[in-house]
């Protein structure tokens, strides 16, 4: 969810980075960056952080001026929930001016696309998320030796994910969606619809992304995210921290 996400942004710009000022970008009109960092300020309030936000039209291209106005204001994170193409622009006009802060952003960001362009640069880029591998839970395991024996021997599976065998938190979520699923044909014992849609609410599934709850609300239950970063010489994640909501 959306204010889960940017609450966790606040949280890690106060805890890992000791922020007392923020800038944030957006797409004008874009509901998912707009919403991210009106969230993302509203918990920097909370926090004691001062919030700089600007917003960028469609089409754009060129975001020199905006790292330079992050530079200018003297913010201590930049925080750029924007999509991947927009991203890899950020990152490339960071380096060249020199941005020593760090770029925050969601889960968009989890993508080999952001790896391939910060990597050999300087530029601190941590993203949330709700996968990472590392764990030696033998369900996360298997699906991490599932998934790229699947990538690695079919082409045009590799192809779609990028041309190579990077594990996306989409991916596992998407994985854990479809048993959570079928946890709900379970739960209904049927196969109708409505009996389906009354018997997920209480469904729970332990997956592997992690424990999956739903609230009044029919939206996910989460208290914390990981934080991950990229490792600007291999080209990989590096995995930061759990990331709780105070």
């Amino acid at each position: 969810m959306d204010p889960f996400q940017g609450s966790v942004h606040a949280n890690l710009a106060k805890d890992q980075f000791n922020a007392k000022k923020a800038y944030a970008l957006a797409k004008l009109g874009d509901d998912y960056s707009v919403g991210l960092c009106k969230f993302f300020m509203e918990a920097a309030k909370g926090l004691g952080i001062e919030v700089v936000y600007e917003t960028f039209p469609d089409g754009t291209s060129d975001f020199a001026a905006y790292v330079a106005n992050a530079k200018n204001c003297g913010a201590d994170v930049f925080f750029a929930p924007t999509s991947i193409e927009a991203a890899a622009l950020i990152i490339e006009q960071a380096n060249t001016q020199g941005l020593t802060i760090p770029l925050l952003a969601g889960d968009t960001w989890d993508s080999n696309v952001i790896l391939a362009a910060a990597k050999g640069t300087n530029i601190g880029v941590y993203v949330t998320t709700f996968f990472v591998e590392g764990s030696t839970d033998k369900q996360v395991t298997d699906f991490v030796t599932g998934f790229r024996n699947y990538i690695n021997t079919n082409a045009t599976a590799k192809t779609n994910n990028g041309g190579d065998d990077e594990i996306a938190a989409v991916s596992a979520m998407g994985f854990d969606a479809y048993y959570t699923a079928l946890e709900a044909l379970k739960n209904a014992g049927s196969t109708k619809g409505a009996d389906v849609k009354k018997a997920l609410p209480s469904t729970t599934y332990t997956g592997v992304s992690g424990k999956i709850a739903f609230d009044s609300t029919g939206d996910a239950v989460r208290d914390v995210a990981y934080i991950k970063k990229v490792n600007t010489s291999t080209g990989k994640w590096d995995f930061v921290a759990q990331q709780r909501v105070k």
